[in-house]
């Protein structure tokens, strides 16, 4: 039988690994506790190289995620509470029980019914609720779209993007209606518009997280052009008025026939 190179690969880097964990001061040292905040950062890195389209640079990205995965796994053997094995087997099983359309004789005919059927089988599992997998310290946009799409696979759910729109506007004038009162009530109502406004971008199948990251993309490429040519004129941003500032927005926004 041939060698599957890919398991080649995967025992290179658990050999690597554990010659780190035995013999690199640093290595030696890292706890889970330790490499969490340095997961979330090349998780982080990783979103970069998929906004940029970056295929090289994903697929770097993508080893370093590897590398922290196998070594949170080394830590857990350490400890003999799981290895790599139970790790990756643990992933199968699950992956196997929760498609029933594919390892049994469950019928599924589109996406929507296999995640209907996904989260009637994590509640079979002893889940007490269908939002209990949705993680607390998720950055708050990802979290309302997570709640959204698992409260959908229940059923709970608007007919039509009609309905959420006119959501949108049901919160917009609440929020209206107290923003000059109420800074507490007014700082809930404003979330409501977001929670909705998201919830409405998930009916036009747009992802509100990609859309709000280009335009803070596009706003960046803007003002910074707007900053190279108030320096080609020999002036400091600092000491123009707004109106001044303006005046060079508007022909960074025609040079780059955008409005």
């Amino acid at each position: 039988m041939m060698n599957d190179p890919r398991l080649d690969a995967f025992k290179r880097l658990l050999d690597i690994m554990d010659d780190l964990r035995e013999k690199c001061p640093w290595d030696k040292k890292q706890t889970f506790e330790s490499l969490r905040k340095l997961t979330i950062e090349e998780t982080f890195e990783l979103s970069d190289a998929i906004h940029e389209q970056d295929l090289e640079e994903i697929k770097k990205e993508l080893g370093d995620l590897f590398l922290h995965l196998v070594f949170y796994s080394k830590l857990g053997s350490e400890v003999k509470a799981f290895d790599v094995t139970d790790v990756l087997n643990g992933v199968c099983d699950k992956l196997i029980h929760r498609h029933p359309h594919i390892y049994g004789d469950v019928k599924a005919e589109d996406e929507e019914e296999v995640k209907r059927n996904w989260e009637k089988i994590k509640l079979s599992e002893g889940n007490k609720s269908v939002l209990g997998g949705v993680p607390k310290s998720l950055p708050a946009m990802n979290k309302a779209q997570r709640i959204q799409e698992k409260v959908k696979g229940v059923g709970f759910d608007w007919d039509d993007k009609s309905q959420v729109w006119a959501k949108v506007e049901e919160e917009i004038r609440e929020f209206k209606e107290v923003e000059n009162v109420d800074s507490k009530e007014a700082e809930k109502e404003l979330g409501d518009i977001f929670f909705s406004l998201i919830n409405y971008a998930r009916f036009m199948n747009i992802d509100p997280e990609a859309a709000l990251e280009k335009t803070n993309r596009k706003f960046i490429a803007r003002f910074q052009e707007l900053e190279r040519l108030i320096t080609a004129d020999g002036k400091v941003i600092t000491e123009l008025n707004l109106a001044e500032m303006d005046t060079y927005w508007e022909k960074v926004k025609k040079a780059r026939n955008t409005h």
